[in-house]
């Protein structure tokens, strides 16, 4: 497991920014990340977690990569309840509806993104390749990017 990974899974870390977010200076994170408001799958509950927007394809879009893979709990609630509250910058809790990009356009959000962003793409794609590419392998996928989940989120308001 890298660094990065360890990093990922150390739950008072990646917990941290939420503390920032709710309140009320997700801001100082600046534009590249967001706090996604949603619901328990089983118990209900808000639950909270901050992503890195990986893409902006318009002004109501906002596109995350669920970087632990298709068991984030996070991706799994999505999944169940598309209904979500997204806060980024200065705006808070703005209702949006998530859904999942088909395999080939979350292949070339995250192509462009590698171009894009190098640096981050550097710590990111080892944690992908990790756990995405046994299970390309193993779905028969012909490329390990095409397991990656990405979730598209449609500002409402």
């Amino acid at each position: 497991m890298n660094l990065a990974s360890r990093l990922l899974r150390t739950r008072w870390l990646v917990r941290a920014p939420i503390t920032l977010f709710r309140a009320g200076l997700g801001f100082v994170l600046g534009p590249r990340f967001l706090m996604l408001q949603h619901r328990g799958r089983l118990s209900g509950a808000a639950r909270y977690v901050v992503l890195e927007v990986t893409d902006r394809p318009a002004p109501d879009r906002i596109v995350v990569v669920s970087g632990m893979g298709p068991t984030a709990q996070w991706y799994r609630n999505v999944l169940v309840e598309a209904r979500v509250l997204v806060s980024t910058g200065t705006r808070r809790d703005v209702r949006a509806l998530a859904h999942v990009l088909p395999p080939d356009e979350a292949a070339a959000v995250l192509d462009r993104y590698a171009r894009e962003r190098p640096g981050p793409w550097a710590a990111l794609r080892p944690v992908l390749t990790e756990w995405a590419a046994p299970l390309a392998a193993a779905g028969g996928a012909e490329r390990w990017e095409h397991v990656v989940p990405v979730v598209e989120l449609q500002l409402l308001d």
